[in-house]
């Protein structure tokens, strides 16, 4: 499933080029409670078809009355709404309490534009994209860094990310589940695996299947900010040098499946020999996922998903919720190292 600022603007841009009027909504401040975070996007047709959301759908009904109507698309510049100003609004639209959000609508955007626009995206680019609000006048161009919306009285800039990727090492039962999620999560996801019986069983559509080591598909995957890599096979063999690899890069989500005990002879192994500090690996997580008590395969992807978007989104977990201090608390410290392995879930 493709990120859904891609869908949008893919079906803005085919109902532009099929010479249909449409509408581009953005939400552009929002005070108090609000459904939809700032630099949510929303295309609306003339014939009433929507993309996208701004809210939980009372808003999207409101657009789609006003701007469905004949010729009630014109080419005019941006306009900005505001939403649940009174108390009465508020009910009306399905805001939370005390919720407002305030839109920019820009009215039949240029089709070559939107091209130009995802076209950038296709390529990793991220793209920042300036509106001029006098006349919806659009300029795009590479970014170094996310940024976060900005509008004032002469302009709107909308920084677009390329989509986030996620890098799967094993086709094991596990990494099909934690695919899907990843999948409907918005991320790209591609699944690496040398061994042939475990590929052979792949099942999940939409994802992009390797058979290369996984160190040197890192290597070649480029992880960037907005990238993760998740060893998910209990091999030292295909997980060590993958790992170290992708601590090389910038990715913002590096990790590995296994117990409290498995972790740390990932870590002895590193140091020992691979030169490795306590500092090198300060980014590599395990035991991954947040810690709900989950045995199977499925719970177990629940947890690691939760744990990538808490990541991606900026939201520190407490450390009752990390895996590794939450079973120390209920199940007693880790065995020693030298004990044999066995495999715990979250």
């Amino acid at each position: 499933m493709e990120n859904l600022d891609i869908v949008v603007l893919r079906t803005l841009k085919a109902w532009r080029e099929a010479g249909q009027r449409a509408l581009l909504t953005t939400v552009v401040r929002t005070w108090g409670s609000s459904p939809r975070p700032v630099g949510s996007i929303m295309a609306l047709c003339e014939t009433g078809a929507v993309v996208g959301s701004v809210s939980g759908g009372c808003i999207e009904d409101d657009l789609i009355a006003q701007y469905s109507k004949a010729n009630a698309i014109t080419d005019s510049a941006p306009v900005r709404l505001k939403y649940g100003i009174s108390a009465d609004e508020a009910h009306r639209f399905g805001l939370p309490c005390g919720g407002t959000l305030e839109l920019l609508l820009e009215f039949n955007p240029d089709a070559a534009s939107l091209a130009e626009l995802i076209a950038m995206l296709e390529k990793g680019l991220l793209t920042q994209r300036s509106t001029q609000l006098s006349t919806g006048f659009v300029t795009l161009k590479a970014s170094d860094a996310p940024s976060d919306l900005h509008i004032d009285e002469h302009q709107l800039i909308n920084t677009f990310g390329p989509e986030y990727r996620m890098l799967l090492i094993g086709a094991g039962q596990m990494t099909e589940y934690l695919a899907t999620m990843a999948l409907f999560n918005g991320f790209a996801v591609t699944v690496c695996d040398p061994r042939v019986e475990y590929r052979g069983a792949w099942s999940v559509a939409g994802v992009t299947v390797k058979h290369d080591m996984p160190d040197d598909l890192v290597v070649s995957f480029h992880p960037d900010r907005r990238s993760c890599v998740i060893a998910l096979t209990h091999d030292p063999k295909l997980d060590d040098l993958a790992l170290l690899a992708a601590l090389e890069t910038d990715a913002f989500y590096i990790g590995a499946i296994g117990s409290r005990r498995n972790n740390l002879l990932r870590q002895q192994r590193m140091i020992e020999h691979f030169d490795q500090t306590e500092e090198s690996l300060a980014r590599l997580r395990g035991p991954i996922g947040i810690y709900i008590g989950s045995k199977t395969p499925a719970e177990i992807a629940v947890s690691i998903m939760a744990e990538v978007l808490a990541v991606k989104n900026g939201v520190p977990l407490p450390r009752d919720m990390d895996v590794a201090h939450a079973k120390n608390t209920h199940e007693g410290p880790p065995i020693d190292p030298s004990a044999p392995v066995c495999f715990t879930g979250r």
